[in-house]
C-alpha cells in the first residue's frame, strides 16, 4: 500500500514540477510571496525543478526512499509561505477564488508533509536519527 502512495506522490510531484515550467507557470507565479528576495519567475522555475527531482526520487530511489521522503516533507514546509501569501492577499490561482477555498487549502499542506514521511518510511528514519543524536 505504501508503495502505491509513494508512486502517486512521485507522479504528483513530477506533474506539478512540469506545470511550474510550462502550462501552470502563471498560476504558480501568483503564489510567490512578494516579500521574498528572489525574482518570482526564478522561484517558480527553481521550485519546479526541485519538484521534478523529488518526484523522480520518490519513483526511482528506493534505496534512499526515507531520505527522499524527508526531503519532500521539508520541501512542502518550505513552500508553505506561498500558500499563506495566497490566502492573506486573497490571490486567485488554481481555482481558489474565495477566502474559504484558500483557507481550506492551507490545511492540505500538512497532509502532504505527513504523506511524504509515511509512504517512504521517513518517520522511522527521523526517529532513528533522533535516537542516534540523543544517545
Amino acid at each position: 500500500m505504501k508503495l502505491a502512495w509513494r508512486i502517486l506522490m512521485g507522479l504528483f510531484l513530477v506533474y506539478a514540477g512540469l506545470g511550474h515550467l510550462t502550462w501552470l507557470r502563471t498560476e504558480f507565479l501568483a503564489q510567490v510571496p512578494k516579500w521574498q528576495p528572489f525574482d518570482p519567475d526564478f522561484v517558480v522555475v527553481a521550485s519546479g525543478v526541485v519538484e521534478i527531482l523529488l518526484g523522480l526520487g520518490f519513483l526511482l530511489l528506493t534505496r534512499y526512499k526515507a531520505q527522499v521522503g524527508v526531503a519532500g516533507a521539508l520541501f512542502f514546509i518550505a513552500i508553505f509561505p506561498g500558500n499563506i501569501n495566497q490566502y492573506v492577499y486573497q490571490i486567485d490561482a488554481f481555482g481558489l477564488n474565495t477566502d474559504t477555498a484558500r483557507l481550506i487549502r492551507l490545511f492540505f499542506q500538512p497532509v502532504l508533509v505527513v504523506w511524504a514521511l509515511w509512504c517512504t518510511g521517513g518517520w522511522d528514519y527521523l526517529k532513528a536519527q533522533w535516537r542516534r543524536r540523543v544517545t
